[in-house]
């Protein structure tokens, strides 16, 4: 079978470029050894899809060269994937600021896709792994299931190594490596931090427990919620703060973001002179939190009874609350990879590698990690655009 196009990998980078080499007449065949396309698309945003971010901008992605993606990004902006689905009159909502969900499910964002691809004529094919694969006269050949594929160009849109369960895996970094790329180190991003030891202990039983918050390390912050789970910290908040944590990183949150913590426990002490601290704080905080923090590590006395120096201690330990993680949930609840494919041996306008002809890298195996939010999908849309219009 020859093709003038092999993407490797149906989710929605390889699809994205399929779509649209497709319909620029190319001969096109998307293989994915997953039993069926998009599969993390099918998952993300609970099942409703965050398609893209319309506040997107470089400065909301991570990657060792900053620079790499604001060519593909400002040529396909989140403005044109809504019109593809407002042209399939799929229903979507703004969530949060810039987050854009479908109204109904993240199957019809598949199923536009696909049916993208059936209009440009591009051949999909699931179940389809991809062995020996190699460069050959006048482009790459490898073996499926189907058969032998020659193809002129090959796109690898193979994802990272996030969320196993569902396909994912390093073959992507290997036919990188294959071919003479570097592969920057990977670990988890966008991932629930662990706790462990007496840092666990501390706050055990406040499972379920939800509160806004702001995370910071390295320098960078986020302000959303948090959430205490079995084995540490979840929620939008620490997701974000992940990509910038690593083990020995000083992790600081603000319990009270937005307030000033110990004007709020001075205006306590002057409505309910006689009240417990723990009462106070339950009135700042979720009940269960602010008896634990009395009964671990702020003296609980009547409110009378504490000075303005104090409690201007106890409002500075609220606001930079200093959290001891020990690690991530790991890539089996990660919903992205951080590092991947070195950008610097990549065409940042085309996708193309500097290294091999007619090779392309597009969507999270590159060094290219977005923020939660949608902002990976909107990645994923451009860069498969990008390579789409160079093969």
């Amino acid at each position: 079978m020859e093709y003038d196009l092999l993407v490797i990998g149906a989710g929605a980078a390889g699809l994205m470029t399929a779509i649209v080499a497709g319909g620029r007449g190319r001969r096109v065949l998307v293989v994915d050894h997953a039993n069926r396309a998009g599969k993390k698309i099918l998952m993300s945003g609970g099942g409703r899809c965050n398609f893209t971010n319309t506040a997107t901008s470089p400065a909301n992605f991570l990657s060792a060269n900053p620079h790499f993606c604001k060519s593909a990004l400002a040529r396909y902006t989140p403005w044109d994937f809504i019109a593809m689905v407002d042209r399939h009159r799929i229903a979507w909502h703004e969530k949060s600021p810039g987050q854009l969900f479908c109204d109904e499910s993240s199957k019809l964002i598949v199923r536009m896709l696909l049916d993208e691809c059936a209009a440009a004529g591009v051949r999909v094919e699931t179940g389809c792994a991809v062995s020996h694969l190699r460069a050959a006269a006048g482009g790459f050949a490898c073996d499926t299931p189907l058969g032998h594929v020659r193809a002129a160009s090959l796109v690898v849109a193979t994802g990272g190594l996030s969320i196993p369960s569902l396909g994912a895996s390093g073959f992507g970094y290997e036919v990188a490596r294959q071919f003479g790329h570097a592969v920057l180190p990977v670990r988890a991003g966008l991932v629930p931090l662990t706790l462990s030891g007496k840092h666990q202990e501390r706050f055990e039983g406040l499972s379920g427990v939800a509160l806004p918050v702001e995370a910071r390390a390295n320098g960078h912050a986020f302000r959303d919620a948090m959430l205490f789970t079995h084995r540490g910290l979840s929620g939008p908040a620490i997701l974000q703060i992940s990509s910038h944590w690593e083990p020995g990183t000083d992790l600081r949150i603000d319990l009270l973001p937005g307030r000033d913590a110990a004007e709020a426990l001075r205006e306590g002490r002057a409505e309910r002179p006689a009240a417990e601290l723990k009462t106070v704080l339950s009135g700042l905080l979720p009940r269960r939190l602010a008896e634990r923090l009395c009964e671990v590590w702020l003296p609980n006395r009547p409110m009378r009874q504490y000075r303005d120096a104090e409690l201007n201690g106890i409002g500075a330990q609220l606001s930079d609350w200093p959290v001891v993680a020990s690690g991530t949930e790991g890539y089996r609840t990660a919903e992205v990879t951080l590092g991947g494919v070195d950008t610097d041996e990549v065409s940042s306008s085309t996708m193309m590698s500097r290294r091999q002809q007619g090779l392309y890298f597009v969507g999270e195996v590159l060094d290219v990690t977005g923020h939660l939010g949608g902002y990976n999908f909107q990645w994923a849309w451009a860069s498969g655009h990008a390579a789409g219009l160079a093969v």
